[in-house]
């Protein structure tokens, strides 16, 4: 069963390698890597490229010009040829047996979305002694309270996806699919294993955190949340939000 795993990417040399090389390190082998180049201005082009002419299973496109990482993504899953779709940011990281047990997973409940635990690392790739451990499964909402499922550790069913995504970049548009994904009445399936390796960085879309209440508000809304049920999980995300970053500068 083929994985596609798509990678959108802008002025991403610094740590698109160690991305790379983490699917390219995955003991299952089914996959094709779809890096969406979103107009770099730096070397990301030439990087990728290089591991094109090494393995033909990772391929490179290339937007014309920027478009923002929601639409790159969409660019990314519409050339995808698998029927399962994986996403991988690239400056995080995966270890190797991240596919093989979800996709085991997957088999043992028919599941249409798997994600895992999550292990973290600073902006220069040290790595910090903390996990996020990830529930057997999650609905509605139990979502609502908080988004344990990160984008990064997610596989998930092609037409699946395509049904529930989002294309937009001033809210968490990840978040938003995964909630329109279990509004339907599914269900999100954990492996509890920190299979992804999350960088912090204060530049991504999380790094500020008042920047990422006002997008979390923004989701709440785009899913069709009322003021009052908005705000009423808005508490739960800021109380969730300070344990968990407790807890990192704890690590």
């Amino acid at each position: 069963m083929l994985v596609s795993v798509i990678m959108p990417a802008y002025n991403a040399e610094k740590y698109i390698r160690q991305a790379i090389d983490s699917v390219r390190a995955q003991t299952y082998c089914d996959w094709e890597l779809i890096v969406v180049d979103d107009a770099s201005k730096d070397n990301t082009n030439a990087i990728v490229s290089e591991y094109c002419r090494e393995d033909s299973r990772v391929k490179l496109l290339r937007n014309p010009k920027n478009q923002g990482v929601s639409h790159t993504r969409k660019n990314g899953v519409e050339a995808a040829a698998g029927e399962w779709i994986a996403f991988l940011d690239s400056d995080d990281a995966w270890q190797p047996e991240k596919l093989e047990k979800q996709l085991a997973l997957q088999k043992e409940y028919n599941a249409k979305l798997i994600f895992t635990g999550s292990a973290f690392m600073d902006s220069e790739g040290c790595p910090l002694e903390w996990v996020l451990h990830a529930p057997e499964k999650i609905e509605y909402r139990q979502l609502l309270k908080q988004n344990l499922i990160s984008n990064s550790s997610v596989l998930i069913e092609k037409k699946a996806y395509q049904e529930c995504a989002v294309l937009a970049d001033d809210m968490h548009e990840d978040f938003a699919c995964w909630l329109r994904f279990l509004r339907k009445g599914n269900i999100a399936y954990g492996v509890d294993e920190p299979l992804l390796i999350y960088r912090l960085s204060a530049q991504s879309k999380s790094g500020n955190k008042l920047k990422a209440a006002k997008m979390n508000w923004k989701t709440y809304r785009a899913v069709g949340l009322n003021f009052v049920f908005a705000a009423y999980y808005m508490g739960w995300y800021m109380v969730k939000s300070i344990l968990k970053y407790k807890n990192l500068l704890k690590a």
